[in-house]
C-alpha cells in the first residue's frame, strides 16, 4: 500500500521575496519583481530585464562568509531555500528522523553557470590554466547544491540531482513523493534553484529566440497575452519539505498540503518546440488528475500554468488543458505566476507549487498580470490581472521544459 506524502515546510528566494510569506503577498497584490539588470553591465545584451534576487544576505539562512565565497550562487541560494524550509517543518537528522531516512533531491536545470562563465574566461586570457580555480568542479556540478544542502542538515539517505531544464523541481518533488510513497524515506528536501541570469545566458537564450525583447520590465512578462514575445529569465531557489503522513503526524507538525498526485511524460517531439497537437503536455495532466482521483462534480480545481509567454508553449498548454480536463476546464481557475515572478527555469517548479500549495491554503487565487489583451487561442479563465478568492480544493501545476520534458503536480488540502 502506497503511503501517503504530505508538505511540512516551505522556502524561497525570488525577485518577489526572499521568504515565502514576501512572496505570496507580492503573488496576491499583483506585484511584478521583474526590473532592469543592475548587477552588470547590459549595454551591448539584446536583453536588459530579468528576474534577479535582490536585498538577499545570505548569512541570514545559517551559512557563514567562508561558504558563500566559495559557493556557486546557485548552491547558495539552494541553501537559503532549504534553510527555511527545514526551520519551518521542525525536522532534524538524529533527533526526530533517521538520518538515513531523509533524501535531498534538489536539482538545477544548468547548474553553477556563473562559475563556468568565470572560469572559462580565465581559460581564455591564458590557456595554461593555472588561475582555474581547484575548486571549478565542485562548483559548478549541478548536484552540488544538493550536496551541500545534505551536508548542512545531516541527510544520509539518497541525494540525487534531477536536470530536465524548466520541469526540474517539479520532477524532482514528484520523484521524492514516490520514494516516500513505496517507503524508501520518511521526508525529503526537495527542489530546485538556477543562477543563470548572466550575459552569456541572456544572450544564449535571446539568440534561440526564447526570450522577450520588451524594454518595459513591468510589461514584459505576458502570457496567454497577444502582445506576449518571449519569457523573462529569473534566479532564485524553491524548497519544500515532503514527508510520510503518519511520520508528520506522530511528530505534530504542520502540514499544509498533501501532493496526491504526479504525472510525467515527454514530448519526443522537438528540442525547444512543445508538441503543437498537445497529446503528451495533456497526458501528463491526466495521470496527475488520476492519481489525485480527481471528482469532476465535487472537486473545485487551480491550475497553476506553466505560462511561459511564449507563442508556442501558452496555446499548447491552453489545449493540453482542454484535453485533460475535457468540459470541467471552463469550471478551472487558471493563472501564471511567471507574470510576476518571472521563469526561473530549473527552480521555477518548485516556485509554482509553493503557489499552489499557499493558493490551497489561503483561498486565493494569485492574478496573471498584464493580461490586457487576451489571445483569442487561450480562451480559458487565465485570472486576468487581479487575484480572486476561491475555495479550492486541488491545486495542480504544469511544468514543460526544453527537450519536451513534462511534469505535472497535484496538491489536496487535508
Amino acid at each position: 500500500m502506497n503511503k501517503r506524502v504530505v508538505v511540512t515546510g516551505l522556502g524561497i528566494v525570488s525577485c518577489l521575496g526572499n521568504n515565502v510569506r514576501d512572496f505570496w503577498n507580492n503573488l496576491v497584490n499583483g506585484v511584478c519583481g521583474i526590473d532592469y539588470i543592475t548587477e552588470f553591465p547590459t549595454e551591448a545584451l539584446p536583453v536588459r530585464i530579468g528576474g534577479k534576487v535582490r536585498n538577499f544576505d545570505p548569512l541570514e539562512y545559517g551559512m557563514d562568509k567562508p561558504f558563500v565565497r566559495k559557493q556557486d550562487p546557485f548552491a547558495v541560494y539552494a541553501m537559503a531555500a532549504a534553510w527555511q524550509a527545514m526551520s519551518e517543518s521542525g525536522l532534524t537528522a538524529g533527533e526526530n528522523i533517521d538520518p538515513y531516512r531523509l533524501s535531498v533531491y534538489i536539482g538545477s536545470g544548468v547548474g553553477g553557470f556563473q562559475s563556468i562563465f568565470r572560469e572559462c574566461n580565465k581559460m581564455a586570457d591564458d590557456p595554461s590554466g593555472q588561475w582555474v580555480s581547484p575548486g571549478f568542479i565542485p562548483t559548478m556540478i549541478g548536484n552540488m547544491a544538493g550536496a551541500q544542502v545534505a551536508i548542512k542538515f545531516g541527510a544520509r539517505g539518497s541525494c540525487l540531482d534531477i536536470a530536465t531544464a524548466c520541469a526540474t523541481s517539479a520532477h524532482t518533488l514528484g520523484e521524492a513523493c514516490r520514494i516516500i510513497r513505496h517507503g524508501y524515506a520518511d521526508a525529503v528536501i526537495a527542489g530546485g534553484t538556477e543562477a543563470c541570469t548572466i550575459p552569456i545566458g541572456i544572450a544564449a537564450f535571446a539568440n534561440c529566440r526564447a526570450l522577450t525583447r520588451a524594454e518595459n520590465p513591468k510589461y514584459a512578462s505576458l502570457p496567454f497575452n497577444a502582445n506576449r514575445g518571449g519569457f523573462v529569465m529569473g534566479d532564485g531557489a524553491a524548497v519544500l519539505i515532503l514527508e510520510e503522513y503518519e511520520h508528520a503526524r506522530a511528530r505534530g507538525a504542520r502540514i499544509y498540503a498533501e501532493l496526491v498526485g504526479y504525472g510525467t511524460t515527454c514530448d519526443a517531439f522537438h528540442a525547444t518546440a512543445p508538441r503543437p497537437e498537445a497529446e503528451t503536455q495533456a497526458e501528463c495532466i491526466s495521470m496527475a488528475l488520476r492519481e489525485a482521483s480527481f471528482d469532476s462534480e465535487c472537486d473545485k480545481v487551480y491550475v497553476n500554468a506553466h505560462g511561459t509567454g511564449t507563442l508556442m508553449n501558452d496555446v499548447a498548454e491552453t489545449k493540453a488543458c482542454k484535453i485533460a480536463f475535457g468540459d470541467y476546464v471552463r469550471k478551472c481557475r487558471i493563472s501564471s505566476t511567471k507574470s510576476m515572478h518571472s521563469h526561473m527555469l530549473g527552480a521555477t517548479g518548485a516556485a509554482e507549487a509553493i503557489a499552489s500549495v499557499m493558493a490551497l491554503n489561503e483561498g486565493v487565487i494569485p492574478p496573471t498580470i498584464n493580461l490586457d489583451a487576451p489571445d483569442p487561442e487561450c480562451d480559458l479563465d487565465y485570472t486576468p490581472n487581479k487575484a480572486v478568492k476561491a475555495d479550492i480544493t486541488l491545486a495542480v501545476s504544469n511544468s514543460f521544459g526544453f527537450g519536451g520534458h513534462n511534469a505535472c503536480l497535484a496538491f489536496r488540502k487535508l
